[in-house]
């Protein structure tokens, strides 16, 4: 049970980290990888080759501006794929835009811009389809949230 961690630029690092902390959250495998579907496409493909022959599961791109590299990936493997946005320019919505609206036939799940947590709250969520274990933390994780937002609202609001 492996999930990828692909994003353009080291300048995305901070930003991508939530994928990974929400992973390390259910004990799900990662690796990180800085590759760029315009200036490393050959290492691109090799590295994408190299996880399905790994036994990856899923991946998570992130990326800003024109925001190529989840519709790139996605175009190259058959395994999920789930977009994070990545606010470069215009407020991010340019690579929202881009992310969100492939072609028919390859999709890429998209978060909210700079959204990589539930990028990898989504990874979590594929996952449990096929591993019980994991569908079990992630009902529990949801039962906890649950029970905390109650607690640390029964209070109610003072203005």
């Amino acid at each position: 049970m492996k999930v990828a961690i692909i994003f353009g630029s080291k300048s995305d690092t901070d930003k991508m980290k939530g994928a990974a902390e929400a992973l390390k959250e259910f004990n799900i495998e990662y690796s990180g990888f800085i590759l760029s579907a315009h200036r490393v496409p050959e290492k691109l493909m090799s590295v994408l080759d190299k996880i399905e022959a790994e036994g990856y599961e899923c991946v998570i791109a992130g990326a800003g501006l024109a925001a190529h590299l989840p519709g790139v990936i996605a175009s190259h493997t058959v395994l999920p794929v789930i977009g994070v946005p990545i606010n470069a320019a215009l407020n991010g919505m340019d690579a929202l835009l881009s992310i969100v609206q492939m072609p028919k036939s390859i999709p890429v799940a998209t978060v909210g811009i700079n959204n990589s947590y539930n990028a990898g709250m989504l990874a979590v969520q594929i996952l449990a389809i096929k591993y019980p274990e994991v569908k079990i933390q992630l009902l529990k994780y949801r039962e906890d949230m649950k029970k905390k937002f109650i607690s640390d609202n029964e209070e109610g609001v003072e203005f």
